[in-house]
């Protein structure tokens, strides 16, 4: 089976990686991919906005299936385009990505079918209408831009001035274009986050591994939101009531009303929940894999997953099982500085060799190049440090001693990540 993995970051490097161990698998290219993926599979300059373009890249390849790690080419339709051509493809239709491609047309959906999530306080096109209702509220408060911002479009304000702050970037100074045309402001709910991502076929759904990111740029949970700073995975993240109640309660129903609508779900559809103490609430959809939670997800995986792609494709993903590692990683991203604001590129990466053979560890490209044998810095989130070990505690020492091997100019990455749960998990032991 020939593979075309699409995208550039470090959720696809994690993708191909895996696949290249898959022993359904005869090839795997990556459009565009980055310099870390290029040691791994074939990468094809490819511009991700043209979706006839891809499709018409992967017909001339002979490519037996397609699988989509970004979100911009899904609301494109870039599945839509395939299927059209009887092209294999994993990833859902248009008109279910709009789940992601606008959070008010998310929480309108969620509210419609009665599905737990934050109370909305308004939606605003207006700078003025929106501070005004600022001022008559109780903080923190979520504010959300509308449409696709990188990770970046989410702020949850502690007080009036940081709220206005975000609304006047949004409406105003238009930092995120049209995506940030039309704001969402909304309940901040108590609880802990969680990242659950299942895999439809449009029939069958199976989870994943639960998993938790680290969204803000800084220690401590401090600073803007980002694409992900890391993430970490383990076994007894949550109980198998509470999963139960997540499949049954939020999953399940969601994904039933898509299908009865005409618009059967096929790929993966992550769910940002929130658990309250009155059970889980909805924060957000992502109609992919999510970045870095791929990083930290795949290196548990104890099954083929070009088979598990295939059975997808066939709609007999029913007839599969999933089968995890019952060791616990953690993925700490390496970035540059200034990011998510302004950052300098082309700086030299030093010191992968250190970390090369060692068998816990992976290192997935995020945002590099490679020219003949040297790497440099391509973007913001440069390198996902992902490591495997008995314990959460045991993964996370494990990944940072990596971290510390590796630097490049103006690297900086969090040392706090999956710190809070191992400070759980080692008093739960005294």
């Amino acid at each position: 089976m020939n593979i075309l993995v699409i995208g550039s970051g470090g959720r696809e490097h994690a993708l191909v990686w895996k696949l290249c161990r898959s022993s359904l698998v005869s090839k795997v290219w990556c459009a565009p991919g980055n310099g870390g993926i290029s040691q791994q599979a074939e990468c094809i300059p490819a511009n991700l906005a043209d979706i006839s373009a891809l499709a018409d890249l992967a017909e001339k390849l002979r490519i037996d299936l397609t699988v989509v790690g970004p979100e911009q080419p899904l609301v494109d339709g870039i599945a839509d385009e395939f299927e059209s051509r009887n092209m294999r493809i994993t990833g859902p239709s248009r008109k279910c990505a709009q789940l992601e491609g606008s959070k008010i047309f998310a929480k309108e959906f969620l509210e419609r079918h009665n599905i737990p999530t934050a109370q909305v306080y308004g939606i605003f096109t207006s700078g003025t209408d929106a501070a005004k209702r600022l001022e008559n509220l109780n903080y923190p408060v979520v504010l959300k831009a509308d449409g696709l911002c990188g990770g970046k479009g989410v702020a949850v304000s502690k007080s009036y001035s940081e709220a206005v702050d975000f609304v006047d970037r949004l409406l105003r100074k238009r930092e995120f274009g049209s995506a940030g045309g039309r704001l969402l402001i909304e309940e901040a709910l108590e609880g802990r986050e969680l990242s659950f991502i299942v895999l439809s076929d449009g029939q069958d759904f199976l989870p994943l591994v639960p998993t938790r990111d680290h969204k803000r740029a800084f220690d401590g949970d401090l600073g803007p939101n980002t694409g992900g700073m890391g993430a970490y995975s383990c076994d007894g993240m949550i109980s198998s009531t509470m999963e139960a109640e997540i499949r049954d309660g939020i999953v399940k129903p969601i994904l039933t009303v898509l299908t009865r609508n005409g618009c059967p779900y096929r790929g993966f559809l992550y769910f940002g929940l929130m658990l309250t103490p009155t059970g889980p609430k909805v924060l957000e959809f992502n109609c992919r894999l999510g970045d870095p939670e791929t990083q930290a997800i795949v290196p548990r995986m104890d099954f083929d997953l070009g088979d598990v792609f295939a059975a997808v494709a066939a709609e007999k993903l029913g007839t599969k099982r999933l089968n995890w590692s019952p060791a616990a990683s953690v993925c700490v991203v390496m970035a540059s500085r200034g990011y998510p604001g302004r950052y300098v590129t082309d700086k030299e990466i030093l010191g992968l060799e250190n970390v090369e053979g060692v068998p816990s560890v992976s290192v997935f490209h995020s945002g590099t190049r490679r020219d003949k044998h040297t790497y440099y810095t391509s973007s913001g989130r440069v390198l996902g440090v992902t490591a495997v070990g008995e314990t959460l505690d045991a993964a996370r020492r494990i990944a940072y001693d990596a971290v510390h091997r590796i630097d490049f100019s103006g690297c900086r990455y969090r040392s706090d990540i999956a710190l809070a749960a191992c400070l759980v998990a080692n008093v739960g032991e005294d």
